[in-house]
C-alpha cells in the first residue's frame, strides 16, 4: 500500500484497551512508546493484539517539539 504520508514508525503493539466506542493502542517503537486512539471498530478490523507488528502512521499539520534541559 502506498501512502502520501512521511512519517511512519514500525513498532510492537505492546497493549491494547477497549472501549465501548474506541481503542487507545499502545505501540512500542524502539525506547519509545507512541498511544494512539482508533475506533474500536478500526481495532477489531485490523485484528490488533499484544506482540502485532504495526505502523504508526503520523499525518499532521502540527508538531510539538520540547528539549530538555
Amino acid at each position: 500500500m502506498s501512502i502520501s504520508a512521511r512519517n511512519k514508525l514500525k513498532g510492537k503493539v505492546s497493549e491494547s484497551i477497549m472501549g465501548d466506542v474506541m481503542a487507545e493502542i499502545t505501540i512500542r517503537v524502539g525506547q519509545n512508546v507512541i498511544d494512539a486512539v482508533i475506533t474500536r471498530r478500526s481495532a477489531e478490523e485490523l485484528k490488533l493484539k499484544k506482540g502485532d507488528t504495526v505502523v504508526a502512521v503520523i499525518k499532521e499539520t502540527e508538531v510539538m517539539v520540547s528539549k530538555e534541559s
